[in-house]
């Protein structure tokens, strides 16, 4: 039976059909049609973010928790760029989103009407995919088609601009079941490749799982067939920052975070291993490094969802296209069926390297009996939310990087950062995003000052929806990943790395209506945390921290996974060719 509606009321009826409850927006008169139509209803609820950033961010947060998509709805011209660099987070990081853009009517396209910009040409780049709709029968049709590509084969944001008299025309309304799709990415992988992988892993002597955000965009089956697959053949695993949770950091076959700022056995480990089999993960630089020195003498297999991922970086003698917990599935059943082989007499061997380098505790520091160091801080948090129904999401920098060292995550969904694209002032509205989705669990947003003044706005956001959000802002007065890099690699000048007027968090969180913490001496932190965890409502925690303190280890820019700079605290100090003493 055809429906006759206007094209407003199709815009909401097929986010109902899709199974939306939540829509992150912010209005204006390019979309006023669909607000007059998201009023008259109660089905799904919309949040007023404070700036359409945070729409995005917070639609982000929202999809990354739950593996659902995430929604959001903006207005032409600036309300469409304002959502850039959303897009662009998303798209980097592989994370499903749909947002509805209004435009100005279609005989005024082209008119450099107010409010008008090209919204598709601009998002081209920063979208999976995007549509001007323009007649208002593929209105709906357009919208699930949305929906199946932002969610189907690797997953990514996509955009439908909709113009104002489309809107408000009236035509057929197109069900989900006669939705025509072409789109159809491949889920299940070669089963001769894998059978070549298995085969590759029962000779192996030194393995090791590298694994990525895929693993956990796959869904929790493909998480629990990972875990499945390491404890199965005893071999070690290490993640990217997007791929943490996907393996518990309990498990004792973690090795911890590898890259820039990974751990000294994970990027020893990657190094100096004679099988690396990818899962879920692209081969960013950050993980990297030097490409012609990445892993050498390595057999690398790739298991990734995205065919143009497959050699783009890194050249693999095995690549697998296929879905992560499809392919998973048929890699532990081939293993099993060839009776479970490896070469446990290497394997312990390996093992035994990677305990040695277990042993250097790269993590150390020189701790403070004054001075809230940051590392000390976050050992905090760990501890006493340790168990808890927990959340957590960061801005970017080095809190950043020590959230992804201090913080455990057992299982996936539970870690929101931004990867990719590095996006200051992601975090808070991305908690705004989780909070609403997860009402009653605890949602944490380990900041920079710097990187949370940038969406600083969308407090007021979390007070009208009552979102007890916690922002634990790690407070050093300077752009510390900058100040960090200035420090190391460009003589100690520290151009622009700091901020000469800061805003009392206490007072701006007070003038919202929210609670606001201050703490600066380590022995009141654990019970400035807990008053902090135990508020029933939005908190700015004001954590005054050491003001120099660098984010170790690090491997400095074009250099390979043996050479990294460790803490002061570390017994081994600056690290060259320490990857060479391989069993």
């Amino acid at each position: 039976m055809t429906r006759q509606m206007t094209g407003a009321k199709m815009v909401v009826q097929a986010l109902k059909d899709q199974g939306v409850t939540t829509v992150f927006g912010y209005p204006g008169g390019a979309v006023l049609p669909i607000y007059d139509e998201i009023f008259q209803q109660n089905d799904i609820e919309h949040v007023l973010v404070r700036h359409e950033q945070g729409a995005v961010h917070a639609a982000e947060g929202y999809a990354r928790s739950t593996g659902k998509p995430g929604v959001a709805l903006v207005t032409s011209g600036p309300g469409a760029t304002n959502a850039v660099t959303g897009l662009t987070d998303a798209l980097m990081d592989s994370i499903p989103i749909i947002v509805l853009t209004g435009q100005v009517p279609t005989f005024m396209i082209g008119s450099d009407a107010f409010q008008e910009a090209d919204t598709v040409g601009i998002t081209r780049p920063c979208t999976k995919h995007n549509w001007l709709v323009k007649e208002t029968d593929k209105l709906a049709a357009t919208i699930h088609e949305a929906f199946h590509v932002a969610t189907a084969g690797r997953p990514g944001p996509v955009l439908i601009d909709i113009p104002k008299d489309v809107q408000f025309a009236t035509g057929t309304y197109t069900d989900m079941k006669a939705r025509k799709s072409y789109y159809a990415p491949k889920v299940k992988g070669d089963i001769d490749a894998i059978t070549d992988l298995v085969k590759l892993m029962e000779k192996a002597k030194r393995p090791v799982f590298y694994t990525g955000g895929g693993v956990i965009n796959s869904g929790p089956a493909a998480s629990q067939l990972l875990r499945e697959l390491v404890e199965a053949t005893g071999f070690p695993i290490t993640s990217t920052l997007m791929g943490l949770g996907a393996y518990p950091a309990s498990g004792d076959k973690w090795l911890g975070m590898l890259g820039m700022h990974g751990l000294y056995e994970a990027n020893l480990a990657m190094h100096g291993c004679d099988l690396m089999i990818n899962i879920g993960a692209r081969f960013d630089d950050r993980i990297t490094g030097r490409i012609d020195a990445f892993s050498p003498g390595s057999k690398k297999a790739h298991i990734d969802i995205d065919p143009s991922s497959i050699n783009k970086v890194i050249r693999a003698d095995i690549a697998i296209v296929g879905d992560v917990a499809h392919v998973l599935e048929d890699l532990l059943n081939v293993w099993k069926s060839r009776g479970r082989v490896i070469e446990k007499d290497a394997l312990g061997k390996w093992w035994k390297q990677i305990n040695d380098w277990q042993k250097v505790n790269c993590l150390a520091y020189k701790g403070s009996q004054t001075t809230i160091k940051p590392q000390y801080a976050l050992q905090r948090l760990e501890a006493l939310t340790k168990g808890m129904d927990r959340y957590i999401c960061t801005e970017v920098g080095q809190h950043q990087m020590w959230a992804a060292q201090y913080l455990g995550f057992e299982d996936p969904n539970r870690w929101m950062t931004s990867g990719g694209l590095g996006t200051m002032g992601y975090g808070f509205p991305a908690s705004i995003g989780v909070q609403m989705a997860h009402r009653d669990a605890l949602v944490i947003n380990v900041a920079g000052e710097a990187s949370w003044l940038m969406n600083m706005q969308e407090l007021g956001t979390a007070m009208q929806y009552r979102l007890p959000v916690k922002q634990f802002i790690l407070n050093n007065e300077r752009l510390g990943m900058v100040r960090q890099w200035q420090q190391l690699l460009h003589g100690e000048r520290y151009s622009q790395s700091w901020s000469e007027s800061l805003p009392d968090f206490v007072k701006l969180a007070e003038a919202f209506g929210a609670k606001g913490i201050i703490c600066k001496d380590p022995k009141d932190l654990d019970d400035a945390i807990m008053e902090m965890i135990r508020y029933d409502g939005p908190v700015i925690f004001d954590c005054l921290v050491e003001k120099h303190e660098n984010c170790f280890p690090m491997i400095p820019s074009g250099k390979p996974h043996n050479e990294m700079l460790m803490g002061d605290a570390s017994p081994v100090g600056a690290i060259v060719g320490a990857g060479e003493a391989l069993v």
